[in-house]
């Protein structure tokens, strides 16, 4: 599914089909608030980091997961990322295994950062934390969870792509958000708001009085240097992610010539048929097949050798706040485990 374009119109642009389902907006957030009263959660003997988000989904939270596994390995720790495995059909808690899991099974989001640290996925997420406690994790990265109170956080940070903002600051179905943005917050401890500097810029000037109460970092998502000479590269470039268009500019950024960027729906299943359609049009087009790493982790076998991967991450502007908040929840960790 892709979402709507009224869901991301300023306020002062609001639809009519975003007012008519206004009411429905509000039957969610109560449900949702509903939901995050009913339990305090388990408390995990290790510290516990929540990557969220107030947005239904395209913020970036893979990226900054990535950028915390990588941070956390660096300065000596074990972390496990605990993940519900959307897209997957294995119900968990189990460990991710790329040697015996597929994208069908446990989704392609887990698999990629499989790759970095271990990755559990679980529909029941206290489950999944518990397993990764007992496996040897002294962290856990909590993907997504914000609005599951199953799990108590010792640091919960919300990722918003800075370009979209809070949209139209409506909840599902008249918007993207799955609460308010003033409720969210206040939970939160950290905002990370992932774009240029102009896409922050803007985000910033729309959205200081809601922001101004939490602290807050920005960041954007780069590609990785591969060795592909991009410039003048004709590519049919293709992207079952929140923000397929994002991708696409990032080409045209390195330089490539994108004949053509076909725009998936998030985890769409890269099915043979598709492939072979996709093949043939690049055949015609005299173009190379590019996608993300999270589309490259569904791409059938056949194809795998046939598809370029451009693989991002993230460069956080104001690191050292998160790292000193990290340095500080371990230190507290160590004080009480000593006392």
């Amino acid at each position: 599914m892709r979402a709507p374009k009224f869901w991301n119109l300023p306020p002062s642009q609001w639809t009519y089909r975003a007012t008519v389902l206004s009411p429905l907006s509000k039957l969610y957030a109560a449900a949702t608030a509903r939901r995050l009263c009913k339990t305090n959660g388990i408390k995990l003997d290790i510290p516990v980091i929540c990557i969220g988000n107030i947005n239904a989904g395209g913020t970036g939270k893979t990226p900054t997961v990535m950028w915390l596994q990588e941070q956390l390995i660096a300065i000596g720790h074990n972390p496990h990322v605990v993940s519900r495995g959307f897209g997957g059909k294995l119900s968990g808690p189990v460990q991710v295994s790329s040697q015996i899991h597929d994208a069908q099974d446990v989704g392609d989001e887990p698999l990629l950062l499989s790759e970095i640290s271990p990755v559990w996925i679980a529909k029941d997420r206290a489950a999944g934390a518990l397993a990764a406690q007992q496996a040897g994790a002294n962290i856990v990265l909590l993907d997504d969870g914000f609005q599951n109170p199953s799990v108590q956080k010792d640091i919960s940070i919300i990722v918003v792509d800075a370009k979209q903002g809070f949209g139209n600051t409506k909840c599902l179905p008249a918007g993207p958000l799955r609460e308010p943005v003033e409720v969210g917050l206040s939970r939160a401890d950290f905002l990370l708001s992932l774009g240029s500097a102009q896409a922050q810029a803007h985000f910033i000037n729309h959205w200081d009085k809601q922001i101004s109460n939490i602290p807050h970092i920005t960041g954007e998502v780069f590609p990785l240097p591969t060795g592909m000479p991009w410039q003048g590269t004709r590519v049919l470039a293709f992207a079952g992610i929140g923000h397929p268009d994002k991708f696409f500019a990032t080409l045209r950024n390195l330089g490539a010539d994108v004949v053509h960027g076909e725009a998936l729906a998030d985890h769409q299943p890269l099915t043979l048929a598709l492939m072979s359609r996709l093949e043939q049009d690049a055949s015609r087009l005299g173009a190379q097949l590019v996608t993300t790493e999270k589309d490259a982790v569904r791409l059938p076998e056949q194809f795998r050798r046939k598809v370029i991967t451009l693989p991002v991450r993230l460069s956080v502007n104001q690191a050292d706040t998160l790292k000193s908040a990290l340095s500080d929840l371990f230190s507290a960790q160590d004080k009480a485990t000593n006392t």
